[in-house]
C-alpha cells in the first residue's frame, strides 16, 4: 500500500509521527508533502527524522516555507524541496492520502 499525507498544520505532530512509523514498520511505502502551516513541522527534529526511514518520502512546498519564514537550512538531502506539483503526484500515486 501507499500511503500519501498532506500535512498542511503544525497541530497534529504525534498522530503524523505515529501513524508513519506504523505504517513503515508494516512494509508499506509513506509519502510525506507539507505546505502552508505544516512546513513549520521541518524546524521539528520527530518530524525531519522520519525521511531516515527506508519506506518513507517527504517534500514540501517551498512556497509555503518562504513565505511563513521556516528555516529549512540544514535539512537532509532526502528531504525534496519542491511545489505543488509533488502534492499532485502524491495524491496520483497514492492508494490513500490523510490530511492532517
Amino acid at each position: 500500500m501507499k500511503l500519501g499525507i498532506l500535512v498542511n498544520s503544525k497541530k497534529h505532530l504525534p498522530a503524523i509521527t505515529g501513524i508513519v512509523r506504523v505504517v513503515a514498520a508494516r512494509g508499506n511505502q509513506v509519502t510525506l508533502f507539507a505546505m502552508d502551516e505544516g512546513t513549520w513541522l521541518l524546524e521539528e527534529a520527530d518530524y525531519v527524522s522520519l525521511a531516515d526511514l527506508e519506506s518513507v518520502s517527504m517534500s514540501y512546498c517551498d512556497h509555503s516555507a518562504v513565505e511563513l519564514s521556516v528555516n529549512t537550512c540544514g535539512l537532509s538531502d532526502s528531504i525534496e524541496r519542491s511545489s505543488q506539483y509533488s502534492n499532485a503526484a502524491m495524491n496520483h500515486d497514492s492508494d490513500k492520502v490523510l490530511v492532517l
